[in-house]
């Protein structure tokens, strides 16, 4: 089992936005986090790599096992958790000041110790798998949306990560952009588990293996994406499949 998330709950505050949550991803799985904005999918996803630390509940994602409501005491333990399970975000958080290669060598560099040399090779054939090695020497800001994300992918790539988490890669990109993303993680699909954060039912369809229903912080559904499309159990799942509400 790549991930498996048992019991876990989570508060900001003292509002409670993720209630009794399980949920769990075989190696190899591309799961989508579906569900309309406000439902607690981007929180869920930013708990398993502990970037927020829920209340209570189990962990274990790439052979890292946590007891939640214990996790800010070991430390170590985190470091390891994000150095296995990478993360592409919403925004592009791509250094501005550093080329596009040196922004893939940095993290390879100081987590996994290795050259420079070494690093360099290793973005360049990242970056040509993902046909943006002639950006290799440009700045951030000298490239497109698209261009800029597809080098987070690269750069979250770059670290050899077990797992890669994305939190709505594509919502602030146009369809064409957005579809080489897509493109991109589709010529991922073999080689990590991978789980996905998104308000499309569209890309949900075209990406994942199983899709996972949240709303108002509940896990409502988790099925076979194509079951759940065509035959949904619970009502509230067929309301946001049809366009009921979302």
């Amino acid at each position: 089992m790549a991930i498996s998330v048992k019991n876990l709950n989570f508060f900001y505050g003292s509002s409670q936005a993720l209630f009794d949550i399980n949920l769990d991803a075989q190696e190899g799985d591309t799961v989508v986090l579906l569900g309309p904005s406000g439902a607690g999918k981007s929180t869920l996803i930013r708990t398993l790599n502990l970037l927020e630390v829920p209340t209570s509940g189990e962990l274990h994602i790439a052979n890292n096992h946590f007891d939640l409501s214990q996790a800010n005491n070991n430390p170590k333990a985190i470091r390891q958790l994000r150095q296995d399970v990478g993360m592409v975000f919403q925004q592009y958080n791509l250094w501005p000041h550093l080329t596009v290669i040196e922004n893939l060598i940095e993290a390879p560099q100081k987590v996994l110790g290795i050259s420079e040399e070494e690093a360099k090779k290793d973005a360049l054939e990242l970056l040509k798998r993902l046909r943006l090695e002639e950006h290799a020497d440009r700045f951030p800001l000298h490239l497109s949306g698209g261009q800029q994300q597809r080098v987070c992918v690269a750069r979250v790539l770059a670290t050899s990560p077990k797992i890669i988490l994305l939190d709505e890669p594509t919502s602030a990109l146009d369809p064409i952009s957005a579809g080489k993303i897509e493109e991109t993680l589709h010529g991922l699909k073999d080689q990590y588990t991978m789980l996905l954060v998104t308000r499309s039912m569209q890309q949900a369809s075209r990406i994942s293996d199983k899709t996972a229903f949240f709303l108002n912080g509940d896990l409502i559904e988790f099925n076979a994406t194509k079951e759940m499309f065509l035959s949904p159990i619970h009502k509230e799942t067929e309301d946001y499949i049809t366009g009921k509400f979302g």
